[in-house]
């Protein structure tokens, strides 16, 4: 068989040689929210942990992969068909791509990558035990709301007001919306929470954190602001906001801070567990990895052009500075 007939589905749904090669390889099904191109490094980590494991597409597994554009309500008919395709596993990226597959499958084992609690979120019974058919890694993102609104007043001590970006679309959006406001509150600040569940709606948010007088924004966890990262980072800079997200790549792509864990190691792990379920571990038995490190970083060059003289103090508290 010529290699190009091996060509890798992450781009799209169309059906390759699964057919043919059905019976031969173990074949994962891939479920992501967002896109292919938009969750690159995210897939390279995945592969990276897929052939630290000894496997390696179209050698001796396939793939089926679904994406969703952001339109998480496209998932649950995704997943579905996954399942009567009887895949041998599902890799979920991402907690919405997660809730679609748990509701789809009880036998099938499924491998997730969530800025949830996997416990909290019903995915698993415990992180030590997950107990079903379900296991994979967290970073807790939500947890970390209040650190974000934290750091950012830090960098800005004279705010009063601040906003806070979610998806109303997102299952974490209301835990990591009552986090926030108690830290908020704890603070003295008045914050703000801004929805938009397509990139769209993106200029709007911008416009009215303009109109609130807020002093900064504090980015939610979600696919959607992942996949559009460089927009979200080049919209701050053009609307002059001093922002903070949880993906280093904001920082990079010209964001003030980041504060979180390394998703891509997220993904590289769950690409681990996907080999080592193929192998013939069960999910039932493989702990939830979750992230322990998380990471400042500060972009100095970013602070400049914004006019945020950040305090010494938190410089020395990050793990990386851009200038």
């Amino acid at each position: 068989m010529r290699r190009r007939e091996f060509i890798t589905l992450i781009g799209g749904g169309a059906v390759w040689p699964y057919m043919a090669r059905a019976e031969q390889l173990p074949v994962i099904g891939l479920l992501g929210a967002a896109t292919a191109s938009g969750w690159a490094p995210q897939l390279r980590a995945f592969f990276q942990g897929l052939r630290d494991g000894g496997y390696a597409e179209g050698r001796n597994v396939a793939i089926e992969a679904r994406w969703a554009d952001n339109k998480y309500d496209r998932l649950p008919a995704m997943a579905a068909e996954l399942a009567q395709r009887q895949v041998t596993l599902i890799a979920a990226f991402s907690t919405p791509s997660a809730r679609a597959a748990k509701a789809a499958t009880a036998t099938i084992p499924i491998v997730f990558s969530t800025t949830a609690d996997p416990v909290q979120m019903g995915f698993v019974a415990s992180l030590n035990r997950p107990g079903g058919n379900m296991t994979g890694a967290t970073i807790l993102s939500v947890e970390v709301g209040g650190k974000l609104l934290e750091l950012l007043h830090e960098a800005v001590p004279t705010a009063k007001i601040m906003a806070l970006l979610v998806n109303p679309t997102n299952p974490q959006t209301d835990t990591l919306s009552r986090n926030t406001q108690a830290a908020a509150r704890a603070s003295a600040l008045q914050l703000h929470v801004l929805n938009a569940s397509t990139e769209r709606e993106f200029d709007t948010v911008f416009a009215k954190v303009a109109q609130l007088r807020a002093a900064g924004l504090i980015i939610g966890s979600d696919v959607l602001f992942t996949t559009w990262i460089e927009q979200l980072a080049a919209l701050t800079l053009r609307h002059a906001v001093p922002a903070v997200f949880q993906n280093r790549a904001f920082v990079s792509a010209g964001g003030l801070m980041s504060y979180g864990g390394n998703t891509t190691e997220s993904y590289r792990q769950i690409g681990l567990y996907t080999a080592r379920i193929l192998k013939g571990e069960k999910p039932a038995e493989l702990p939830v990895v979750r992230a322990t490190k998380v990471e400042l970083i500060i972009n100095l060059k970013t602070a400049k052009t914004l006019g945020v003289n950040v305090p010494n103090t938190l410089i020395g508290r990050a793990d990386e500075v851009i200038e």
